[in-house]
């Protein structure tokens, strides 16, 4: 059975940091590219960062460029994005997915961001 499980979103005040968590089972890990999309109310869904099978590249929006930055642990079937200086406009559903080459691809449920004072 295939688990995307995404976490550690929350409220954060502007300038702040989280670090969501997105743990995977049920596939093979190390096959699938990661990333990081969110969803802003009103807004369509959005890619944030994106890493790949062995953590060897990674590509980031230009809104998050230097401020957001992703990884893995193929070890612990996760991957990981660490969020800082956030800003009211990184407020979203932050969701977790997993590509192959196959194109085969899986999502979580999302975890919600909120970044206000």
């Amino acid at each position: 059975q295939v688990q995307v499980v995404e976490s550690g979103g929350g409220l954060v005040q502007p300038g702040g940091s989280l670090r969501l968590s997105c743990v995977v089972s049920g596939f093979t890990f190390d096959k699938y590219a990661m990333s990081w999309y969110r969803q802003a109310p009103g807004k369509e869904r959005e890619l944030v960062a994106a890493i790949t099978t062995t953590g060897s590249s990674t590509d980031y929006a230009d809104s998050v460029k230097g401020r957001f930055t992703i990884s893995r642990d193929n070890a612990k079937n996760t991957v990981y994005l660490q969020m800082n200086s956030l800003k009211p406009e990184d407020t979203a559903v932050y969701y977790c997915n997993a590509l192959n080459s196959d194109y085969e691809h899986y999502w979580g449920q999302g975890t919600q961001v909120t970044v206000s004072s």
